[in-house]
């Protein structure tokens, strides 16, 4: 790819780890809107442990030429520069968004909670020529995935489970799904776990014991991040093959559940807004309906933008 379109795929990392910090809003929506979903799955599915032992293998041999060549070949083949810049994109926006957003959340939550459903609605409409409903499994994979995201984002409650770190490492794995599974959150899961509020501390406390230089107050937040990281690696590696494998075989009706599952996540910020606004308004039905409507704009402005770019 040109250096435009690599600068495209940071951004478009970046863009979905800014999604996956917020309750309701999936990483995964935002690659498939922008147009790198499948590449992305491919990708993941592609990655094979034995090759990357492999390379490991080759790594002291780097000074021979044909050493260097077959360590950039399989690097290539695996698509892992395109997974790195991603993956740098996306922790770049966990680092600096989610301190940002949890506190548009706490101080702005009807209005931020808003410009989220305008974008997954916004989402859904884009989609919707990937939608067929012209078969009986095809109509079943659609109820199925509305009514999984729309029960799911009711579930947003703290305290069920210890933040112990198999926990954590479990909610890892599971949380890591919404990166493979447009409409499902990242967030939104770890809230059903009742591990957001850890996984978020430990991101803000990692991030300011570093600035500060205290390097032994980090020992605690980054041990917690490490092993979620370990669950997140297991199970992308893992939930990526069988979307890729769905992908291939059934084609249309795993389109149509993922689209389902993004128009079920409505509800999730919904809830939020409803909860924000006790009592509404003329001034807060209007804020949040502006903020509703730039989110959508922004979706379908990038839409309109990227859909071009050859991946």
């Amino acid at each position: 790819m040109a250096g435009h379109d690599w600068l495209a795929v940071y951004l478009k990392g970046a863009a979905m780890g800014a999604a996956d910090a917020v309750p309701g809003v999936s990483g995964g929506t935002i690659a498939l809107i922008t147009g790198i979903y499948e590449r992305l799955v491919g990708a993941i599915a592609a990655l094979d442990p034995v090759e990357a032992l492999g390379l490991l293998a080759l790594v002291p041999q780097l000074g021979s030429a044909d050493a260097r060549g077959e360590f950039e070949e399989t690097l290539v083949r695996m698509d892992v520069p395109f997974l790195a810049l991603l993956g740098i994109g996306v922790v770049t926006a966990v680092v600096t968004v989610a301190n940002v957003v949890h506190v548009a959340i706490n101080d702005f939550p009807g209005v931020t909670f808003a410009f989220f459903f305008g974008l997954i609605a916004a989402s859904v409409v884009v989609l919707l020529s990937e939608v067929t409903l012209d078969t009986p499994g095809r109509v079943g994979a659609a109820v199925v995935g509305f009514a999984l995201a729309f029960v799911l984002s009711a579930q947003a409650q703290t305290g069920a489970l210890p933040d112990v770190l198999p926990i954590v490492f479990l909610a890892g794995a599971i949380a890591i799904c919404a990166m493979v599974l447009p409409g499902v959150s990242g967030s939104l899961l770890l809230l059903t776990l009742g591990l957001y509020d850890t996984m978020t501390s430990a991101v803000s406390d990692a991030t300011d014991a570093a600035l500060g230089g205290d390097l032994g107050a980090t020992v605690e937040p980054v041990t917690t991040l490490v092993v979620f990281t370990a669950g997140a690696v297991v199970g992308v590696l893992s939930f990526a093959r069988v979307v890729e494998w769905a992908l291939d075989h059934y084609r249309a009706a795993t389109l149509t559940f993922l689209v389902a599952l993004m128009a079920g996540a409505l509800r999730a910020p919904a809830i939020q807004i409803s909860d924000a606004n006790p009592e509404w308004t003329a001034a807060s039905a209007g804020g949040v309906l502006v903020a509703g409507v730039l989110g959508a704009a922004v979706v379908l402005v990038l839409d309109a933008t990227t859909d071009d770019l050859d991946y």
